[in-house]
């Protein structure tokens, strides 16, 4: 410890609560006490981040997402340090009685289509002999493993014989409790002891994707995907100058497909690590090739990679009526990004007990609803709260008109003669970017959505809701990156051409700690996916049987 260190208090746990319970923003890193109530309202990425930090050991996520700069300049924000192992805190922004109006004080905008929202206000090297190592999938996975998705549905069918002595409201209780029976056993315990000891080898692993290079872009990787973008665009111009009108949609849409993948990239600033330059970058790509807002998704983005598949917390999976990937949903739910509360009503009974029939159909269609939140997002107070926002959000503005300027009018009702070339070219050119949709939610619906404890660590949570995507290299170019999803939320400003390397880092290290590191190829992966979407229709059929039979016993 400094001599500086040393001239700054020592907070007990309870000294941190207190001053939490006053309303204040304190965050641990690397045992020392932050109080980001300033940084809050510079934030880059927002204050809802910040919020599901509050309390915890953030020193994981703080180092993953930020560079060394900015990890530096937070020492500003020190008001002292700790002198024991902590115990993370419940975050405020996860308790019952917190105010979702007040979240990043502004009101909520209308979430996705469909969804009816009320506007309410030394190392422990002990941790292998915890659990069996499971991370044994071999690289070229070519077969299901029957026994993995077994596990899932003997949930379903234990609550199914379970029935019977539940209502309603104790019969979803049960079900949660059996997911995380199920996550307890295939996982590291979630005890402060374990978890910390993987906290540990993760900050060696990080280190090492740092001495390694990890985090340096080679921009002439960038030069093959422009290639590859300017290819498919002039292929549509060739095709649509030729009257091949249908046909150009095609390549229209896999234009926008692959572009996409570097509007991603630019997102978590791992093209040049320069915010302003990469924004910009993204911007272009975003909303003036493709008409969708980077504002709104780095807004949804950045609070879904700190709580990927929390059912009240991450806006990825807040698909209700249309989806449900956890039986939480099946009870009316309060959504803490969007302010709002989800209700379970009739629209929701009825589209989740067919999902797994509908979610190809609205993975195609999928593309309009993101025209519609990236309009709902640009014109909200939401996103008038950053501190980018002067420049950023009439740029967004700008450029979004520009893209319906030459697409929609310029394109589509200038150039096209007739309403049914029209219809089918539109249709056609954003069905084509549906395996980017596929893809996006292939890595999250699948996996566990439970809540272990506040003491599980960054590395498990992530690794425990995420799954990879297994391809050939000469294949990486069709999944943008995406396909190393789990590499990806735990290193997410690695540049996208790196992660392949980094996998075999990320391997190892599941071995070491015994976390289970989940990796299908892509058919199976899709297989995994409309499973889960199965099993919760077949689960809200249990939950209806127990609210028939409490019904019947009333009477």
């Amino acid at each position: 410890m400094s001599r500086k260190q040393q001239k700054l208090d020592v907070f007990t746990r309870s000294q941190v609560e207190d001053l939490i319970n006053k309303g204040q923003l304190i965050v641990i890193s690397n045992d020392q006490v932050l109080r980001l109530d300033k940084w809050a309202d510079r934030h880059p990425g927002g204050r809802l981040p910040i919020l599901h930090m509050v309390g915890k050991d953030a020193t994981d996520p703080l180092a993953v997402y930020h560079s060394v700069d900015i990890l530096q300049q937070m020492c500003r924000y020190r008001i002292g340090v700790i002198n024991e192992p902590w115990i993370d805190l419940e975050p405020p922004i996860s308790r019952t009685s917190f105010n979702l109006e007040t979240t990043d004080g502004s009101r909520p905008f209308v979430p996705v289509l469909g969804q009816v929202a009320a506007k309410t206000s030394p190392k422990d090297k002990h941790v292998q002999s915890v659990v069996t190592d499971i991370s044994h999938v071999p690289d070229t996975s070519t077969t299901p493993q029957p026994e993995w998705l077994e596990l899932r549905s003997n949930v379903t069918k234990q609550m199914r014989e379970d029935s019977d002595d539940h209502t309603y409201s104790s019969a979803l209780d049960h079900l949660r409790q059996l997911e995380i029976d199920l996550d307890q056993s295939e996982y590291p315990a979630a005890d402060a002891a374990t978890q910390r000891a993987i906290s540990l080898e993760f900050r060696d692993l990080h280190q090492t994707v740092r001495e390694r290079g990890l985090y340096t872009c080679r921009l002439s990787n960038y030069a093959k995907e422009l290639v590859r973008y300017s290819t498919l665009f002039s292929l549509f111009l060739v095709a649509f100058r030729y009257g091949w009108t249908l046909t150009s949609a095609v390549f229209l849409g896999l234009f926008w497909h692959q572009i996409m993948f570097s509007a991603h990239d630019a997102g978590h600033l791992s093209i040049t690590h320069n915010f302003k330059i990469d924004t910009a970058i993204g911007i272009f790509i975003a909303d003036f090739c493709c008409g969708l807002s980077m504002g709104w998704w780095k807004s949804s983005h950045n609070v879904h990679h700190l709580v990927p598949n929390h059912p009240e917390h991450d806006p990825d999976i807040q698909n209700v009526p249309l989806f449900s990937t956890s039986s939480t949903f099946c009870k009316s739910l309060r959504s803490t990004y969007y302010g709002s509360i989800f209700p379970w009503d009739k629209a929701a009974d009825i589209m989740v007990r067919i999902q797994e029939y509908t979610y190809y159909p609205v993975m195609g269609l999928a593309r309009f609803n993101l025209y519609f939140l990236s309009w709902g997002y640009l014109i909200s107070d939401k996103a008038t709260r950053l501190p980018s926002s002067t420049w950023t959000r009439p740029l967004e503005g700008f450029c979004m008109l520009c893209y319906w300027y030459l697409f929609g009018y310029r394109l589509v009702w200038l150039s096209i003669p007739s309403w049914p070339l029209r219809i089918g070219f539109v249709l056609i050119s954003h069905i084509a970017t549906m395996p980017l949709h596929v893809q996006i939610t292939l890595s999250h619906w699948g996996m566990s959505t439970t809540d272990l404890g506040s003491a599980e660590s960054f590395a498990q949570k992530q690794l425990r809701t995420t799954m990879d995507v297994n391809c050939p290299a000469w294949l990486d170019f069709i999944h943008g990156g995406l396909q190393f999803q789990a590499v990806h939320h735990l290193f997410p400003r690695l540049p996208r051409h790196n992660l392949r390397e980094a996998q075999s880092l990320v391997r190892d290290f599941c071995k070491r700690v015994g976390v289970k590191y989940t990796i299908f190829n892509f058919v199976e992966g899709n297989e995994v996916v409309l499973g889960r979407l199965g099993e919760i229709s077949k689960q809200l059929e249990i939950l209806a049987l127990c609210q028939r039979d409490m019904s019947l016993n009333k009477v």
